[in-house]
């Protein structure tokens, strides 16, 4: 959006002027973590729990940001505050994205300061609002998560190319289809940017975290659940537990949850949202104070 303004390197400058080196590493090698919050209502929502896992993805990669996780979120909530003019004028809320790189250096030499920078996003509704009422179509992609052995996928990071193809996978089967992707042992991991939830028998179950990102929004559903005695299991699961199950969902960010009413054309349940997803996404709207349906709706419409 016009008028938006983001953080690059020290500076707050018009979105549009952001330019990236070519020969940043985070650019030219996929050198680089990132983190994505969003707002309600212009409210930041768990920034703290977003930035503490970008500071744990640059720790594991060895990148120093130059700045604390304090200033971060610091820097994140000031251009909320920067922006609140943009956000009413027709953003509706923003998504906040966090990104350092290892900045520009050749292998095996002295590496320049970081690119540190924060973007700020409109929520982009229309890839998510038509699926609240009539749910997704999941997708299992032939292409597999990273081994942990190979790239701990506990890192958000930008070396996501196996989430691209898995993308492409799943648009040959349908346009609109979101990929699923499984792990080396041919157990469900995660789509290319939310966790997978399933619910059978009144129990919601989930992927154990040995080859998924922990994502924030999968934490968040878990204090739902326990506030609704809701039982949850991690657990490996396999796509006869999806095919099989009562209802499914994903988690994300920017959806919050997105029912799934059917995997590889087949129906879950009675192929329609179930009971569990609908009570969590009412119970998160009530949260953060904002229907969160009726605003990707009505961001979408316009």
């Amino acid at each position: 959006m016009k008028d938006t303004v983001a953080y690059f390197n020290g500076e707050w400058l018009a979105q549009e002027e952001v330019r990236i080196d070519p020969f940043d590493r985070g650019f030219y090698v996929g050198d680089a973590v990132f983190d994505l919050t969003r707002t309600f209502d212009g409210r930041s929502f768990k920034m703290a729990e977003h930035v503490d896992r970008l500071y744990r993805s640059l720790s594991y990669a060895r990148i120093d940001p130059g700045v604390t996780a304090e200033e971060m979120i610091d820097i994140s909530e000031e251009g909320i505050r920067k922006n609140e003019p943009a956000r009413l004028a027709g953003a509706g809320d923003w998504h906040v994205w966090q990104a350092v790189t290892r900045g520009t250096g050749a292998f095996r030499k002295p590496m320049s300061a970081a690119t540190v920078m924060v973007l700020y996003l409109p929520l982009g509704a229309s890839t998510y609002a038509p699926y609240y009422r009539t749910g997704a179509h999941g997708i299992i992609a032939r292409t597999r998560s990273y081994s942990p052995l190979a790239l701990d996928p506990k890192i958000k990071h930008y070396s996501r190319m196996n989430f691209n193809i898995a993308e492409q996978e799943a648009y040959d089967v349908d346009p609109e289809g979101w990929p699923i992707l499984l792990d080396q042992n041919g157990n469900l991991s995660e789509g290319n940017g939310y966790n997978v939830f399933l619910v059978t028998s009144g129990v919601l179950r989930t992927p154990k975290d040995d080859a998924i990102l922990q994502g924030v929004s999968r934490g968040a559903i878990y204090e739902l659940a326990e506030r609704l005695d809701i039982p949850v299991a991690e657990e490996d699961l396999q796509p006869y537990d999806l095919y099989t199950a009562d209802e499914a969902f994903i988690s994300n960010t920017p959806s919050c949850l997105l029912p799934m009413t059917k995997v590889d054309h087949r129906q879950i349940g009675d192929g329609k949202p179930g009971p569990i997803t609908r009570q969590l996404l009412a119970a998160w709207s009530e949260w953060v104070g904002v229907d969160i349906v009726g605003q990707m709706e009505s961001l979408n419409s316009r």
